[in-house]
């Protein structure tokens, strides 16, 4: 595991596309129990190089009612987003990740780790992604069809703050997914 986190660590495949050059932000462990696919680094993240670190990560910990040491201890959760550098700024947000990470590196990555007994897949890059067909018309039908997904992948809307409205009006999401999400993390991490 090591020498393959070295290696996505040195990994510059993208750098031409890279507004900030590329700075590759993953975490994993072979007996990482939880990992959390997610969108990309967003700015704040590639400056600290720590992953979740910033607003959207906050929220995220919270959805999940764990605190920040249990989040960022490897062993437990493997952080390992869609693109691992951050793509940049667009007109109304951040960049998409980059398409070469999740071919490149995710299968390399995710047979390393041993046990994974819950995956989360965050927003609708990573759910495209594994999802395929069975992505539902709309991420907001996805995430309230959860349960479809389950055992191999739990689906969730991105925390970042800009979610904020779609929460507001998918009182649901509050009332039914989290807990069932903080149910599944704490039988888990116990």
């Amino acid at each position: 595991m090591q020498k393959l986190l070295s290696s996505i660590s040195k990994c510059s495949e993208c750098a031409a596309q890279l507004e900030l050059g590329p700075r590759p932000i993953v975490s994993a462990h072979a007996h990482s129990r939880i990992v959390i696919i997610g969108q990309a680094p967003g700015s704040i993240v590639h400056k600290s190089g720590i992953p979740w670190d910033d607003k959207s990560g906050q929220n995220l910990r919270a959805w999940m009612g764990i605190d920040d040491e249990t989040f960022y201890n490897p062993e437990k959760i493997a952080l390992v987003p869609m693109g691992f550098c951050y793509p940049g700024k667009g007109k109304s947000g951040d960049l998409p990740p980059t398409k070469k990470c999740a071919p490149l590196w995710h299968q390399k990555l995710l047979t390393k780790i041993e046990n994974v007994e819950l995956v989360l897949l965050i927003g609708k890059y990573a759910q495209e992604y594994y999802l395929g067909d069975r992505l539902k018309r709309t991420l907001t039908d996805t995430v309230k069809n959860y349960k479809e997904y389950l055992p191999d992948y739990f689906v969730l809307p991105h925390p970042s703050p800009r979610n904020n409205i779609w929460q507001a009006k998918n009182e649901w999401y509050k009332k039914e997914v989290i807990p069932q999400l903080q149910l599944q993390v704490r039988s888990i991490l116990k």
